[in-house]
């Protein structure tokens, strides 16, 4: 029998492997270029065709292989446009939130992944806004797509997206209380009612015959 856990753990007596983990380290200071792979290319395309650039981009940070261009709120519009008309960039993949309470006035970060197939590329976008006032400029009008995903993300994290077409809870009950992915968020013991539904019982969930 090896007593070697997963992971290169030794000797601990764990078998889970989790004593092995090494926490990652944060970056929150932006990338000196140069950024390598395309990524001076992206930039340096954007630069070119958003002169506002130096003031509506916070910082950059390249990260396991990945670009993050960190924008301020209220150029997030205009600098979704000229991705999506200039450089290319027609999908927005994914919008997903972020919780991070320690984080005085930007505790609710917004990350949009986005493919460019034109130029087979790939970037994200992030904005960060305080969870006293969580409004960040709705996408739905530059990449169709992001109408569910914005829902999502307004209703996991309580995230507003201005200018949405119908931005509405999109998995819990419309009068949920609260918003279950934040961190501050009570775990367990909520009850859940689903109105108008009936449960069959056990010999009638699943027909053999």
């Amino acid at each position: 029998m090896s007593d070697r856990g997963m992971f290169g753990v030794t000797g601990s007596g764990d078998t889970s492997g989790f004593g092995g983990l090494v926490k990652p380290e944060v970056i929150t200071a932006s990338t000196q270029r140069p950024f390598g792979s395309y990524f001076d290319q992206v930039a340096d395309d954007l630069e070119r065709a958003y002169p506002l650039f130096s003031d509506a981009v916070e910082k950059v940070v390249v990260d396991r292989g990945e670009l993050t261009l960190f924008i301020k709120r209220d150029r997030l519009f205009e600098v979704a446009k000229i991705l999506r008309n200039d450089l290319k960039f027609e999908m927005c993949v994914g919008v997903n939130g972020v919780h991070y309470p320690t984080e005085s006035n930007r505790e609710l970060h917004v990350i949009y992944s986005l493919l460019s197939i034109t130029r087979n590329q790939r970037i994200r976008l992030e904005v960060c806004v305080s969870d006293k006032d969580p409004h960040i400029p709705s996408l739905v009008e530059v990449w169709a797509g992001t109408n569910w995903h914005e829902r999502e993300t307004y209703d996991m994290f309580g995230i507003i997206f201005d200018n949405h077409p119908g931005l509405t809870r999109i998995m819990m009950p419309d009068d949920w209380p609260g918003h279950p992915q934040r961190k501050d968020y009570p775990l367990g013991g909520i009850d859940i009612e689903y109105k108008g539904a009936t449960v069959p019982a056990p010999s009638e969930r699943r027909s053999y015959q």
